[in-house]
């Protein structure tokens, strides 16, 4: 079924009013959960909807707190999420880490403990809408295991790369350590899929593309299977230390869910190195070469990263957005 951008809004909004958030919060919540929709990125917008109002009302997730900075040093900021709404956390932290990079070129904000920030691209359209180039990544609860492993020890840390053009069509990387995320593979259990590639093992300790098969064994597929591992240890380390906050594995052993997060959002000014002129050309001249490529199906094109979702940005805000029916009416419920 298709929602209009604004309704989903309003849902959002109202939904999240009736939980006592202060009016700015719930519409600027609302706005970046449905902003994530309308890209298309159902996974950690409209899905997710529904289990951010479950942490509210189960208490992870405080929504009085603001997020605040405890240790400054040059571009480098040390901040206490103090477990309040992870969009706005990010959302804000990133804001912060632009307006040092304003300043001396580069800011650097390491957030701990707060919660799940959602959609990681967010933030890094954020950064690349200010002119700047975006680095962010956050530690999960422990969801997979470890290269050589069969139980979760680490997470799945989604990493972000933005990089951006004067005409708003960023470059814009969004991925996680695990070949799927969690979302991605609830989604293709909603429509009845298979995914595109393995994505984990089954029972029998098979590779297998059956979302539902993962989701019984939760055996992940790490992203280039030892490289993804040793990514995911090594953002998850930097994080905890820059942040002083919890380790994936502490996150496993201190809270009942995921919360209790550490995350590292990074700002450069492009605009101190170079003219938005050069770095336009720069960037179409690879993204062209990258078009020139034969495609291995014909009348088709790669993509460059961010491209799909700016182009379903279009095309959802003038038809809706693409809703799984179960999942809206959960939601009219909430």
């Amino acid at each position: 079924m298709r929602i209009p951008y604004k309704t989903m809004l309003e849902t959002f909004t109202k939904i999240l009013e009736n939980r006592s958030l202060a009016p700015q919060d719930a519409a600027l919540t609302a706005e970046i959960m449905a902003g994530n929709s309308l890209d298309g990125v159902y996974t950690h917008g409209v899905n997710r909807f529904p289990r951010l109002i479950q942490y509210i009302d189960k208490g992870y997730i405080d929504i009085h707190a603001k997020a605040e900075c405890i240790h400054s040093a040059g571009a480098f900021e040390r901040w206490n999420g103090r477990l309040g709404i992870g969009v706005l956390n990010a959302r804000a932290a990133m804001g912060r880490a632009v307006e040092m990079a304003k300043t001396h070129g580069v800011g650097v904000v390491a957030m701990a403990n707060t919660n799940h920030w959602m959609r990681g691209g967010t933030y890094g359209w954020q950064a690349a809408d200010a002119g700047c180039v975006g680095i962010c990544w956050t530690n999960t609860q422990p969801n997979m295991p470890v290269w050589g492993g069969m139980d979760k020890k680490i997470g799945n840390n989604p990493f972000v790369l933005a990089i951006p053009r004067s005409d708003g069509r960023h470059v814009v990387v969004d991925f996680a350590m695990s070949q799927f995320s969690y979302g991605k593979i609830e989604e293709a259990r909603l429509h009845g899929k298979k995914l595109p590639v393995a994505g984990g093992y089954d029972s029998s300790g098979n590779l297998t593309d059956d979302p539902v098969e993962i989701e019984k064994t939760a055996r992940l597929l790490p992203t280039g299977y030892w490289k993804g591992s040793s990514m995911s240890i090594a953002l998850d380390l930097i994080a905890a230390l820059l942040s002083a906050g919890f380790t994936t594995g502490e996150i496993g052993r201190n809270c009942e869910e995921e919360y209790g997060l550490s995350q590292v959002f990074i700002a450069i000014d492009q605009g101190r190195f170079n003219t938005p002129e050069y770095s336009d050309d720069v960037i179409e001249a690879v993204i062209q070469d990258l078009k020139s490529s034969m495609p291995m199906v014909p009348e088709t094109h790669p993509r460059y990263p961010g491209e799909r979702d700016f182009k379903v940005r279009m095309e959802q805000l003038e038809n809706g957005i693409e809703v799984v029916p179960e999942v809206w009416e959960k939601i009219l419920k909430l």
